[in-house]
């Protein structure tokens, strides 16, 4: 390359200047994100308040990782999604996607990621998937051969097969998540950002969308920053997890650490063949609610429950049981519960 101004990184791809002094792939140093409201101050007036939905957040996240970014509503997380992609600009810090300023250079950056928003649809309503994804190619200008095989690797691990030729606004929310999911891949992104991509799906249309988000990392080497309430898609998809609150990273490691810092519980429902009294004797386990033969039973979401399944069934007439898991807005309301120290952050630990 002309100037000797590119190198090879660490993954044998050749970058340019801007990309050398990353240490990350998706790079945030003391990002924030500001934003002026305006607030009925009496009955013709109104004054400006200043709304800080993103607070100096720094992290780092290598090529190829796929890591759970979560947190209750108002938290910042979209707020940070869209700074990632460019729709937002940061009112502070520094940001950088594969060496690129979202900001500065959107339409540069928009060939190397995908985005897929749970409640918002990037697919044309009133025509099938088909010519949905007809478009997309001509928009990112994808050749004939590799959209070709793209659209039948996503077809078949989406079972979007009956579905092409059904117009947008006939599909399920189901199926056009996995559509959408599809159409944003196409284009084989280096960077996939999953905001709620599992929301109000049901059990097996989940299970779908996941077993192809753990295809796609794995033989892609794409790099997933997901947002969700459903901490089974962490559990499922992510060995990293980072919570926002208000603004502020206040995690960033394991979802068992997670768990162990917000102390949070799972909950077994079990169902008996008869009404009996509470479940006693099982160590580590309380019953938090009993109605009829059904009963609710509370123990740390770090366990497994296989044995406390098993101790359940040796003991007691069980006919059905369930395992719910700790809503995430539960697990930071925990960690919030009483002054605790929470996990060093990713970038400052020592192998």
């Amino acid at each position: 390359m002309a100037g000797g101004t590119a190198e090879l990184s660490e993954h044998g791809e050749l970058r340019g200047e801007g990309e050398r002094t990353m240490d990350g792939f998706i790079e945030l140093d003391r990002v924030e994100k500001v934003f002026d409201v305006r607030r009925r101050a009496g009955l013709l007036r109104r004054e400006r308040h200043q709304v800080r939905a993103v607070d100096g957040i720094s992290f780092s996240v290598p090529r190829g990782e796929m890591v759970g970014y979560i947190g209750p509503n108002g938290a910042g997380k979209s707020t940070t999604i869209k700074m990632l992609t460019g729709i937002l600009t940061p009112s502070g810090g520094r940001l950088r996607v594969a060496g690129v300023d979202p900001s500065r250079d959107r339409t540069r950056l928009a060939r190397r990621i995908g985005v897929v928003f749970g409640q918002r649809t990037t697919l044309w309503w009133d025509l099938p998937l088909r010519d949905s994804y007809g478009l997309v190619r001509r928009m990112y200008r994808i050749p004939d051969a590799r959209y070709r095989a793209n659209l039948e690797r996503c077809v078949e691990l989406l079972d979007l097969g009956k579905l092409l030729e059904v117009p947008v606004r006939q599909l399920s929310l189901g199926q056009r998540m996995r559509g959408d999911i599809a159409a944003a891949l196409l284009h084989d992104p280096d960077v996939l950002y999953l905001d709620e991509p599992t929301i109000g799906l049901d059990v097996i249309s989940k299970a779908k969308v996941r077993e192809f988000l753990r295809e796609v990392n794995a033989t892609q080497g794409t790099t997933v920053l997901l947002t969700t309430h459903d901490l089974t898609d962490i559990e499922q998809l992510c060995r990293r997890v980072m919570v926002i609150d208000h603004g502020r990273l206040v995690h960033d490691g394991d979802l068992e650490g997670l768990h162990a810092v917000g102390e949070s519980e799972r909950t077994l429902v079990i169902d008996l063949e008869r009404e009996l009294p509470p479940v006693t004797g099982i160590p580590g386990v309380r019953v938090v609610r009993t109605e009829g033969p059904r009963q609710w039973l509370a123990f740390a979401a770090t366990r497994s429950a296989a044995p406390l399944v098993a101790a359940v069934a040796e003991r007691y007439p069980l006919v059905d049981l369930s395992v719910r898991e700790p809503d995430i807005e539960d697990v930071i309301a925990r960690m919030y519960a009483e002054p605790k120290p929470y996990a060093v952050p990713h970038d400052e630990r020592t192998s």
